[in-house]
């Protein structure tokens, strides 16, 4: 079966818990119409780009999906008709990663503000 990667932006004003429950829904979804999701990540509230329907931040998901493209294309008509999902976006690729992805990663990293030795800079110019 063909793999994919689908992120979706659910609105800010929904508590995380609401978000869970969506994300079973459309997990749902996918694995009733002969597919499975091999890996699920919520990424958290996070800032918009620029204003979605009056939102400025969005709770981010993100799935691996293994499944046939009737499947897919459930999930993406289910999420149109879902007023709580501002945006979507499916990806088709050739292999699934079974790591974090880069998000997650970079978030639990905590060396922030290490910014590492810049030699040729004073501090007391």
């Amino acid at each position: 079966m063909p793999l994919y990667e689908h992120v979706f932006i659910a609105r800010q004003d929904i508590s995380p818990a609401q978000v869970d429950g969506l994300t079973e829904t459309l997990a749902k979804i996918v694995t009733d119409n002969g597919g499975k999701i091999e890996k699920s990540e919520y990424w958290g509230l996070r800032n918009l780009q620029y204003k979605i329907k009056k939102n400025r931040k969005g709770h981010y998901s993100l799935f691996n999906i293994d499944a046939p493209a009737a499947a897919v294309l459930e999930l993406e008509r289910q999420e149109k008709i879902n007023d709580d999902i501002l945006r979507a976006m499916t990806i088709r690729v050739d292999e699934l990663d079974a790591d974090p992805s880069p998000v997650l990663s970079r978030r639990d990293r905590g060396d922030r503000n290490d910014r590492g030795d810049r030699g040729d800079r004073d501090r007391r110019r």
